[in-house]
This record gives C-alpha cells, structure tokens and sequence, in this order.
C-alpha cells in the first residue's frame, strides 16, 4: 500500500467519537445565541420593539434616532454572549455566504477605549465589492457595494461575532446577493396571495411562503479526503472503480447511525439550536456514509438563511470530528448523490395553509385555487424552473435513477387527478342549484378524505403534492435555496395576480358570483395545465418521447438550461413584478455561465494532473515490476519462457494501452480546453459542456481500469471501498 493511502487509513483507524456533553434540553438552548423577540423584548424599549417589529411584519422603515438604540442594545446582548466583533452577514452571488469582521472595538481621547455599535454601523456597511462576481453591473474599479440590514432574518451570534443579516447591493442600486431578489419575491407573492385569499377570507392581512428544506450530504474522514486531490479541489471523485459492495443491499437507508457520526450529529444539532435553525430529523440515507438532516417549516427567507448558515456551521463542526463534509451533488460514481428537497408552501396571518384542505367545501376551494394556480404557474414557466436548479454538480444527479429528470413535470397522485378531471367538465358560466351542490359535497367536499389516504409518492418526480405542500425535489444539495424559491414565488405571485383579474371580470361583467367565477376560471386552468401533470415512471424513455410530444423541455446540460433566464417572458416576468431588472437578470445569468464555465476547467485540470502525476507514474513503475518479473521468467526458462510468462505480457501490453490512451486523450482535452479559454460566455460554456467534459469519462475508464489491474500495495489515490465504509 502507497505511503499516503497507509497513513491516512491509520489515522482513520485511531479516530474516536468526541465527547459531547449535552448542554441542556433543547427548548432550552434553541435561539440563545439568537437576537430574537425575546431578546429584544429583555435589551429594546418599547419604542425599539414596536418600530423593528413593524419594520419586519409591516416593511415599514426604521428611524435614525431608534436604529442607534437598537445598535446599542443588540451590542449589549452580543457582548453578553461573548461576542467581541460584528458582521454584515450576507450571500454574494458565489453561492456561499460572505463576512467582514469590525471589533466593537474604538479609541477616545486619553488613550482610553469604548465598545461602540451605533444605527450607522447596523444598518448599514460598504464591503469592498471588487472581487464579488458581478455579471457585468459594475466595473472591477469601482469597489462599492453596500450591504443592508434585513431586519426580517434575526441577528445572531457565532463565535466571537454578532452577525446580521443583509441584502447586498451595487452602488447604483442593483442586487449583487440571492438574498434581495428573494425577499422582492416574497413580497410579491405576498400581495398576490393576499389578494386571492380575501375571496375566502377577508380577514387575511397577510400571506408567507414558507419553506422547509432536506439536506443529504456525505461524510468522508478528513484524512481520506485530503488524500484525495479531486475532493479538495471539485468536491467529488474524478475517478475511482466502484467497490463490490456499494449501495445495493440497501442496508444503510435508515440505518443505525454509527457512533462517530452521531457524535458529529449531536454537536451539529446543538450548534443549530443555539444558532435558532430547528433541526428535527436525521438518518441514514441510501449511499454509503450519506446522510440527512431537515428542520421544521419557517418563513421561506429565514428558512434560506438558516440553510445557508447551518452548511457553513457544517463545514466548522464536521472539523471537530475530524470529517470532511461534501455537499456535492454526485461525490462519488455508481451510488446516489445528494439532493436538497424544498417544501414549499403558502400560510396566511390567521393561521391557514393555502395548500391545506379545511373542513368546510369554501376552505377546500380555497384549497383548489392556490393548488392549481401553482400547478398553472409551473406549466407555463416549467423552463425557468429547470434553470433555477441548474449548476455544473446538479447535471450530475438529474436523471441518475436517483433523482428527479431534467423534465419538469408535477405528480399530484391519482385521487387529485380524479377531482381535477371531473372539475374539468364543470358547466361553463353559471351553475345551477343542482351543479354547485354536486361540486361543493361529491367533489370539492370530499378532498379532505381523498388526501387522508392519499400515500402515493413518486421520487422521480421534481415537482410534487406531498399532502398539504408541493416539494420541489430537483434542487441540488449545493444549492441556495434562494435561487428556485426566488423563482417559484415570483411565478406563482404572477399567476395568483392574472387569476384575480380574470375571476374579478367574471364577476363584474358576467355577473356571475365569486364562487361560480372561480370554478370557471379554474377549470380552464385545469385545461390549459394538463400538459405538465404525470403519474408514471420519469426515468423511462417513453416518458421523454411523451414529454416531446407535450411539448415540454429536455434541457439535460446547465448552459442548455439557463437560456430560459434571459428569454423574452422571463425578463418580462420578473420586471412585471419587481423582482430584478432586465439589468440583474442578465448578469445572473452571465455570472451563472461563467460558474458553470470554470467549475467545468478545474475538474479538468485537477483530472489530468491526477492522471498524470499519479496514475500514469504508478502504472509504469508497476509494469516495470512485471518486466523485471518477464525478464527472471526468461533467465529460468530460456525461450519457452512465453508459456510461463503469458499473462504478465498480457497484462503489460494491456497497462501500456491504457496508458496510452489516458495521455492520449489528457492531450486532445488540453487541446480544446486551450481553444474553449478564447471564448466566453454562452459560446464557453457550450464548449466546456460538448468539447471537454466528455473526455472525463474517457479518462476515468483507462485509470478506473489501471486501478483494478495495479498491485493494491502501488496505488496511490484513497479507494472507494476506503471511503465509503470508513466511519
């Protein structure tokens, strides 16, 4: 065994779980480390309290006079949690999360010092802003870029820091960040909903998208990993043959945690409940050493945050214990990759689920409104959905018999489909006596009992009903969740807001009543949607030539996918209702690219590096092995030394081959990699996508190949079989 493999593997082998003391109940320890309402309501006045809570359920601005002192009070609660800097926490468009630390910390005359924090420094920083990707918006010498306190996603401490959350914008005033266009679309989608549910209720002042996220990720021991040039560098394995033993028994899935990873849990989850994110669930997912973490349902922005915050607190936590965590989307070939479930839906301020039946046929129409504008929205915008979701990891695992195809559909089980097809033949115009009987108790009343059995699931499907929400299943774990919820808020809001004016028509020019007017609306809705509804198998390849002929899209590749960014309708669609501009659509979508672009360069020069200076060099010395062996054969045997020697020639030439081809195609790789750098945008892309990234695969065969033929004590890179099933 090659030196690197032998000591990595040594030092799994003398790991042990880290103790972790629990540190009370967790109702106790959740939030903490949180500046919520219940801190505010010990450090603000009443004045502070009032104004910061209508600023986040009202959007209403806060006064200079009243920002200084709720600065000063959130620095006095920071300092009592141990806190000795600040931060304007934000996401930039690099998909991460960003941070600039200040002490608290400023010199007064006399050589003394004070800990200051005024409404200034809370509500407002200007980060240097030069090296964020911009797409285009500002040039590299113009450093500015402001960030903006988001006093809807609670300020919190880690560490040493009081971190608040904020938008992050240019100088002139367009997004740099995931957080702003998100918030834009919530308030859309707010307003729109609002609108909607005053049919039902006019007592709804206000509507939340809520979210609730699953995170499957991969543990890998930090050594095995470091062994590993592909991982430190892509986040996944370039290359490496698939053990006899993966995922097949399927004993893993749920499985019992193992006790070093478990520790890992408990500290992750106690980090979490003091940080306020409320982490319910883990398992054991379907690979080996993949898992899965998911909270309870929040208000869809804090939710996002808390995603983003508890990946970057993973990192942090999972060194403790000596892990690597790989929220790649496909680490490893032959076994499931990861994904990040978003459970969307809609809850208004008087405590109803729009996507929930109720017990009366009036909640249940409520029910239908919300459940097929959202199915109408995705139909006509099912393009701009499969672009959200795409990334360079993602075009790994969509369609991989693990996960969700590129073809956006939406499953709703075989009861809702039976209601909606009978909705579907509702009279058009006014009903009779009769009709609206027979609609409110034998269809619309019944819903509650049909979704009471309704189990069906279907893991193939990207967009699906699971009961009282959709679950959008496409999302990678490498995502932030606030690119798809941007999206899916934005066209649902303008849905809900094209169904308002045309039910309002029907009832003021038609006469008909709100009732009669929204059944007809919706069942030209159920109509129109049809297309995007499918029950069966997403794998199968009857279901691609149905999905043509439905006229649905097929974008497999990320640069294939992210046209739709830029179409006509999208720019139409998020200018309409004030989610970006023409100006920030665009350089989403060249930022995006360009991301796509040079993920795509580094696995292909960490792959040829790898296959160069790792298995080719090995592959020799170990075909030198067996010439040195051919050559004793021949000294002992003469010439009928072949006889004896059959297979180590055999092995030689079919070493020499693949080495061969593997220098063979790592040149004609550099090759088109050097005519893909003259480009840029979609053009680079493209290239990356159809002229390079086949060549990995090529590679991989021929050193996936050597691996299994080379002397296990010679072969320098961390197996999978080591990987997989060191806990």
């Amino acid at each position: 065994m090659s030196k690197i493999r032998f000591n990595a593997l040594k030092e799994v082998l003398n790991r042990k779980p880290l103790e972790i003391k629990a540190a009370g109940k967790r109702s106790e320890l959740f939030g903490a480390n949180v500046f919520n309402e219940y801190a505010m309501r010990q450090y603000l006045t009443k004045d502070a309290y009032r104004s910061v809570q209508d600023a986040i359920f009202k959007g209403s601005k806060i006064d200079r006079k009243i920002a200084d002192q709720v600065a000063a009070s959130m620095k006095d609660w920071a300092i009592s949690k141990g806190a000795t800097h600040y931060t304007h926490w934000f996401q930039p468009l690099t998909g991460a999360t960003a941070e600039k630390h200040d002490a608290f910390f400023e010199t007064i005359e006399g050589g003394r010092s004070v800990e200051k924090f005024d409404g200034g420094q809370l509500v407002q920083q200007e980060p240097d802003a030069s090296s964020f990707p911009n797409g285009g918006i500002r040039n590299t010498f113009e450093a500015r870029g402001y960030t903006a306190w988001d006093p809807t996603s609670a300020a919190f401490v880690y560490g040493t820091t009081l971190c608040i959350p904020t938008v992050f914008v240019a100088y002139t005033g367009e997004a740099l960040d995931n957080k702003a266009p998100l918030l834009r679309a919530l308030q859309a989608i707010d307003h729109a909903a609002t609108a909607v549910a005053k049919y039902f209720d006019k007592n709804v002042a206000k509507v939340n998208a809520t979210l609730g996220w699953e995170q499957e990720y991969f543990l890998i021991d930090s050594a095995l990993a470091a062994s590993r040039p592909d991982i430190m560098l892509t986040g996944r394995t370039l290359l490496g043959h698939s053990p006899a033993k993966g995922q097949q028994l399927d004993d893993h899935y749920f499985g019992s945690i193992p006790d070093r990873v478990m520790s890992f849990m408990r500290d992750l989850e106690q980090e979490c409940m003091l940080l306020g994110i409320p982490v319910k669930t883990r398992h054991n997912e379907v690979a080996p050493n993949q898992f899965e973490l998911a909270p309870i349902f929040e208000e869809a922005n804090l939710a996002v945050d808390h995603n983003s915050l508890l990946m970057d607190v993973m990192e942090k936590v999972s060194k403790r214990h000596n892990y690597k965590v790989l929220f790649h989307e496909k680490p490893f070939a032959g076994i499931n990759g990861s994904g990040k479930h978003n459970n969307w839906s809609l809850s208004t301020d008087t405590g109803v689920n729009l996507l929930s039946p109720g017990k009366t046929p009036m909640k249940n129409l409520q029910f239908l409104t919300f459940f097929v504008n959202t199915i109408k929205a995705v139909c006509d915008n099912e393009e701009l959905i499969r672009a959200s979701i795409a990334s360079a990891s993602n075009d790994h695992r969509l369609g991989a018999n693990e996960a969700p195809p590129a073809i956006i559909s939406v499953f709703i089980g075989s009861q809702l489909s039976s209601v909606l097809d009978e909705l579907e033949n509702v009279t058009k115009g006014k009903l009779s006596p009769e009709e609206k009987t027979d609609l409110k108790l034998n269809i619309v009343g019944k819903i509650p009992e049909i979704l009471l059995d309704n189990t069906d699931r279907n893991r193939t499907s990207p967009f699906a009903f699971t009961g009282n929400k959709f679950e959008l299943r496409a999302v990678g774990s490498w995502s932030n969740c606030a690119g798809p919820m941007t999206v899916l808020n934005t066209l649902v809001a303008k849905q809900l807001k094209e169904f308002k004016k045309e039910v309002d028509v029907l009832i003021e020019k038609k006469n008909l009543k709100k009732d009669e007017a929204v059944f007809n609306i919706l069942r030209e809705y159920i109509k129109a949607s049809k297309r995007i509804r499918f029950e069966g198998d997403g794998y199968g390849e009857a279901w691609q030539k149905e999905a043509k002929k439905r006229g649905l899209s097929n974008n497999k590749t990320t640069p294939k996918a992210l046209k739709a960014q830029v179409s006509k309708e999208a720019i139409s669609l998020f200018e309409e209702m004030d989610v970006m501009s023409k100006v920030e659509v665009e350089a989403r979508h060249e930022i995006e690219l360009d991301e796509y672009t040079l993920r795509i360069q580094i696995e292909s020069r960490t792959l040829g590096d790898i296959a160069r200076n790792h298995v080719i060099p090995t592959a020799i010395r170990y075909q030198n092995t067996l010439i040195e062996n051919v050559k004793g054969l021949k000294e002992i045997f003469g010439n009928n030394f072949e006889k004896q020697a059959t297979e180590q020639l055999d092995l030689i030439e079919k070493i020499s081959n693949h080495i061969a081809e593997i220098n063979s195609k790592v040149n004609k790789m550099i090759d088109e990699r050097k005519k893909a750098n003259k480009l840029n945008g979609q053009k680079a892309a493209d290239a990356y996508c159809t002229k390079i990234k086949p060549y990995f695969s090529d590679i991989r065969y021929h050193c996936d190949k050597l691996e299994m033929m080379i002397d296990d004590e010679l072969w320098p890179l961390i197996k999978y079989r080591e990987m997989l099933f060191s806990k």
